[in-house]
């Protein structure tokens, strides 16, 4: 596919997440923002790698089908905590987090970044999904009090921000790009809209 003007292609991120959209914002594009309003219950015997790459591609179909025909790429993500195997959803509460993040003390978790563009004009589509490792330190309850009256960070997988304060808990990153951490994997995403033929200078 031939290299395309920017102001030919409408960029569309599917979340309202302003994690996402200050990533995003990163590459000096113009883009607008949509909510995807899809349904994230994982199915049956799922995958955390699974569900991550589903629900990515979902969200950024259930917004390009409203652009249907228009030289739109609507852009899809979704991020899953995977504890061995189990996905670790959004706290919600300090008690759930405070459990949570003991759970994690001295272990590896897995974050599963799904990145899909979906192409408005032809349909087509592209997913992928980067994988980051996280090592934690060990945690006390004091630790893990400490950090939850810093940052309250009931809307995340896995009860932590990596971009703030979170930096206490973790031992090490093991990862392509440390942005799939935050929840939106910007070298990837460059990749795939490269294929598209949106080339970034």
């Amino acid at each position: 596919m031939p290299p395309t003007a920017l102001s030919e292609r409408l960029l569309i991120l599917a979340s309202t997440s302003p994690y996402r959209r200050v990533l995003l914002e990163r590459l000096k594009l113009p883009f607008a923002i949509e909510a995807p309003e899809v349904d994230e219950t994982p199915t049956p015997d799922e995958t955390p790698r699974t569900l991550a790459a589903r629900l990515a591609e979902a969200k950024a179909r259930a917004v390009a089908n409203r652009h249907a025909g228009s030289p739109g790429l609507v852009i899809g993500s979704d991020q899953v905590a995977d504890r061995d195997g189990e996905p670790l959803g959004k706290p919600g509460d300090i008690d759930t987090a405070a459990a949570q993040l003991a759970s994690l003390s001295g272990r590896s978790l897995l974050l599963h970044s799904g990145l899909c563009v979906v192409d408005c004009l032809s349909g087509r589509s592209r997913t992928i999904v980067d994988s980051h490792e996280v090592r934690f330190r060990h945690l006390d309850h004091a630790a893990i009090d400490r950090y939850l009256k810093v940052e309250q960070p009931l809307d995340a997988a896995g009860s932590f921000y990596s971009e703030g304060f979170g930096v206490v808990l973790f031992e090490s990153f093991h990862g392509r790009d440390p942005n799939s951490i935050v929840g939106l994997p910007l070298m990837a995403l460059v990749d795939l809209l490269g294929e598209f033929g949106l080339r970034l200078p």
